[in-house]
């Protein structure tokens, strides 16, 4: 067996103020935006998709703002933070349907999103839907495989437990979920983190005495985390309090991400007649299936819909099996009309 490794990768790439920090998940964002613009921009110089090369760009940014990331959140909102805590959160915390920053975004949500965005956009400039679906459906999966990468790297979203598995991953995360082992392992290690790290000590010396600070555990558990990510020491000494995991997010990056756009992008490419709401369809069917198949690995993030059974993820992306059968169908008649 291989040594398990401790997960210690730090989110923030540049922290500028408090406040202000250059992180990994924003960064991914940018990066899926990058690579969606310039391979459907390619598509476009290939007669492969409907709108024109020029309008690539804009179409990108007004497809993330408004599709992508407002979709997504909302999703996450709907989906997971209010199932999971209530509508008590949101009422207390209005702005933190904006902080995208801080992780939680839905995929379901955001397809959605991108769904319903599209379906405008292609009505205001007469344009096909399903051909500017098919366009996007194709590239989508790197922007999935992207914000997979970006789960991983916060830590978030991590699998279940996996002790016999080599490549298991320790996620000190899991320490603050109520659903897992790790949550009733936090004292100690935090102790265990105070024997081997001064300046940690320091840290939560000042937790303790600052009386502004109500929620002290949820402190100490963030202050643990940034110490985790910058001493081996505190990640030798908390190791042995972390059940080791499934990867998940690297699962879902390799099926839902990298693999689901290897197959829409040879399609498309092989088959440049396909008619329209084919690779829609496809995309709907293929990654309900990718994902159905992770959740069986993912910790549940939100409440079981059938204990044991299934999951939330699970649940929402038996419904893409319909979008994926109307998609399809509307394609095999356009082609029928055309033969």
């Amino acid at each position: 067996m291989f040594a398990t490794y401790v997960h210690q990768l730090d989110p923030i790439i540049v922290q500028f103020t408090q406040g202000i920090a250059l992180r990994w998940y924003g960064m991914a964002y940018l990066a899926a935006f990058l690579f969606g613009y310039l391979l459907l921009k390619r598509l476009a110089e290939r007669k492969l998709w409907v709108l024109p090369p020029e309008k690539t760009a804009d179409f990108i940014a007004a497809c993330a703002l408004f599709g992508v990331f407002l979709g997504g959140r909302l999703g996450y909102i709907l989906f997971y933070q209010i199932p999971r805590e209530g509508w008590g959160s949101i009422a207390a915390d209005p702005l933190l349907v904006f902080r995208v920053w801080e992780g939680g975004m839905a995929s379901h949500g955001g397809i959605l999103g991108v769904a319903i965005f599209t379906f405008f956009y292609a009505k205001k400039h007469k344009v096909s839907w399903t051909g500017v679906g098919d366009g996007l459906s194709v590239v989508a999966p790197i922007g999935l495989f992207c914000g997979r990468l970006a789960n991983f790297i916060n830590g978030e979203l991590y699998g279940r437990v996996a002790n016999s598995v080599a490549w298991a991953v320790k996620f000190p995360g899991a320490f603050m979920d109520s659903k897992a082992p790790e949550s009733g392992r936090l004292d100690a290690a935090l102790t265990a983190a105070l024997d081997v790290d001064p300046e940690f000590g320091k840290v939560v010396g000042q937790i303790a005495s600052d009386p502004r600070i109500v929620d002290k555990n949820m402190a100490y558990y963030h202050a643990l985390l940034d110490a985790n990510c910058h001493s081996d020491a505190v990640t030798d000494a908390i190791a042995p309090f972390i059940e080791s995991r499934h990867p998940s997010q690297l699962y879902e990056a390799l099926s839902e991400g990298a693999l689901l756009f290897a197959i829409l992008w040879l399609v498309r490419v092989k088959f440049p007649k396909a008619p329209n709401g084919l690779l829609t369809g496809l995309f709907f069917g293929l990654y309900a299936t990718f994902r159905i198949f992770a959740e069986q690995f993912r910790e549940p993030d939100a409440a079981w819909v059938i204990e044991g059974v299934l999951t939330q993820g699970q649940f929402l992306s038996l419904f893409m099996y319909l979008f994926s059968a109307a998609f399809l169908i509307y394609a095999f008649r356009k082609r029928r009309e055309t033969v």
